[in-house]
């Protein structure tokens, strides 16, 4: 029961089919990254499992929960949404200080103002931007805007955390800083995370199975160091090798 799993999903746009998997499973307390060319289909798995695209067919077992996705209403899906966090690439700022953007979550939750204050706090001393909570989002710099966003999910303490290339944008500091917050937190909180990347170096370092997708499938799944020492498709040799792909 401790796994996020995905079975007989499609998800089409017109005519074309972008994602067509069997099953996929992940394990609870895994961390997986997610590599493969642009429009693979890597965030949109990401989107289903986030629930923020609704599939022509597909079911998702969620630590316990099973959901028909094709059919599964915003009401009874929230609640699973709920256990879920989700940084994008490109962040978000509401309108708002750096503290009421991590603590909006939680008001939603309704968490008490001292449990708030606390959890904030912890959030931000994470990423490295307490002293920043004072501060209009809108007016940070792009990497410290991606920190709040991932405080601002990680506050609400997700069984699973999704990533959809979070550091593409940002310079090597934001980058050790976003790297350095993930893996503490997987160790620490044992969270399931799935990150999609196009830094393979990335993907090597943070996490422990790589997956592959490819033409909206998942071509090749392996332990980091198989998956790159001893690739078994020939795409997957050719996308590490930098070489062009079908």
């Amino acid at each position: 029961m401790n796994r996020v799993e995905v079975r007989n999903l499609e998800v089409t746009y017109g005519n074309r089919t972008v994602l067509a998997l069997d099953r996929v499973v992940f394990e609870r307390g895994g961390f997986y990254g997610i590599v493969g060319p642009s429009g693979a289909g890597k965030s949109t798995l990401l989107r289903v499992i986030n629930l923020l695209e609704k599939p022509v067919s597909g079911q998702l077992h969620l630590f316990g929960e099973e959901v028909d996705l094709s059919t599964l209403s915003y009401a009874k899906g929230m609640p699973l949404q709920r256990q879920m966090g989700f940084v994008a690439q490109k962040p978000s700022m509401f309108q708002a200080s750096v503290y009421d953007n991590v603590a909006l979550g939680l008001r939603y939750r309704k968490r008490n103002r001292v449990q708030i204050q606390a959890l904030v706090q912890e959030a931000l001393d994470l990423v490295e931007l307490s002293h920043l909570s004072d501060q209009r989002a809108h007016t940070l710099s792009g990497g410290e805007a991606q920190r709040v966003a991932l405080a601002r999910t990680l506050v609400c303490e997700p069984s699973l955390l999704l990533l959809d290339e979070p550091t593409a944008s940002l310079d090597p500091y934001n980058i050790s800083i976003f790297e350095r917050v993930i893996q503490t937190i997987h160790r620490q909180k044992h969270t399931t995370i799935l990150m999609i990347t196009h830094n393979l170096p990335q993907a090597r370092r943070l996490a422990q199975t790589c997956l592959f997708v490819n033409n909206g499938r998942i071509v090749e799944r392996a332990d980091t160091e198989a998956f790159f020492h001893h690739p078994h498709c020939t795409e997957l040799a050719d996308f590490i090798s930098g070489r062009m792909i079908c």
